[in-house]
């Protein structure tokens, strides 16, 4: 957990922000701070917002109402301060980019045409794939790879402009418990080691909850913002959902029960807490 006491200038503000889609309301008046160095995971059911939120601060949706900033300025597409980790999708069988080409285009992918290899560019992709454990299959084409394997790579590419704040959206999705936990950590180490920010769009709090400093938890148009401990209650998750619900830890993980109709959640057991994409 990040316990540090220094006083950091936020790294992404959030100010009245609402987001309404017709008469329907995501969320309003949301008021956030992320610090550097801070692992801040949004949670939430199917629908809620969670992805949406990535967007807004990726430049890519604008809010109905309020402000976003990164940096203290405005959002904006393609802003350099942002690294980027999509939900996993696996490629074609017969896709021929190599797995260390696919890192170069986080590297220097902003430049157009093919790349030349300068010695600069392939010694920052050599670095990278060092970074992440995947050096072995350096030149093996992606679609050959596993989807762990594949993950691997795409944190890679996120991490080649260090940027201070890393999106993560569902980035354990579809991985076995191995990949999960070595995707987690090699986040978790960008954020402590790199100072980075990391907002993790999660569906399953498990696998990161030794990492997470905060919650954001969306939820029929409410939210709640706090510590895992703080948030992750009886009491608050049957505020947010206007009906009874239970929390239970049990063996270090955390486990829900009672969510009411339409609230579904995607995960490995059909009541452990999570929030699929919204």
């Amino acid at each position: 957990m990040n316990r540090g006491k220094r006083t950091l200038k936020p790294v992404v503000s959030l100010r009245g922000a609402t987001l309404k889609f017709g008469k329907r309301t995501l969320w309003e008046d949301l008021d956030l701070d992320i610090n550097p160095g801070e692992f801040f995971a949004v949670l939430g059911p199917n629908g809620s917002g969670k992805t949406t939120f990535l967007k807004v601060l990726l430049g890519l949706q604008e809010l109905h109402s309020g402000t976003a900033t990164l940096g203290g300025r405005p959002v904006e597409r393609g802003s350099n301060l942002i690294g980027y980790i999509p939900q996993q999708k696996s490629f074609a069988p017969e896709t021929p980019l190599r797995a260390r080409d696919l890192v170069g285009l986080g590297v220097d992918g902003h430049r157009w045409g093919l790349r030349l290899g300068t010695a600069k560019a392939n010694r920052r992709i050599d670095e990278l794939l060092d970074l992440v454990g995947a050096a072995d299959y350096a030149k093996v084409p992606v679609g050959q790879l596993s989807g762990g394997e594949q993950q691997r790579l795409r944190v890679a590419q996120s991490l080649a402009a260090d940027p201070r704040v890393l999106l993560c959206d569902e980035p354990l999705l579809s991985l076995d418990l191995q990949h999960q936990q070595a995707v987690s950590a090699l986040i978790n180490e960008q954020c402590r080691s790199r100072d980075s920010a990391v907002v993790f769009v999660t569906h399953e709090i498990n696998p990161i909850i030794d990492y997470v400093d905060r919650v954001l938890y969306l939820a029929g148009g409410r939210f709640r913002v706090g510590k895992p401990a703080e948030v992750m209650t009886t009491e608050v998750l049957s505020g947010l959902y206007g009906s009874r619900v239970e929390v239970i830890r049990a063996n270090g993980r955390m486990i829900v029960v009672g969510l009411p109709e339409g609230a579904t959640h995607h995960h490995e057991d059909a009541h452990s807490v999570a929030g699929e994409v919204g």
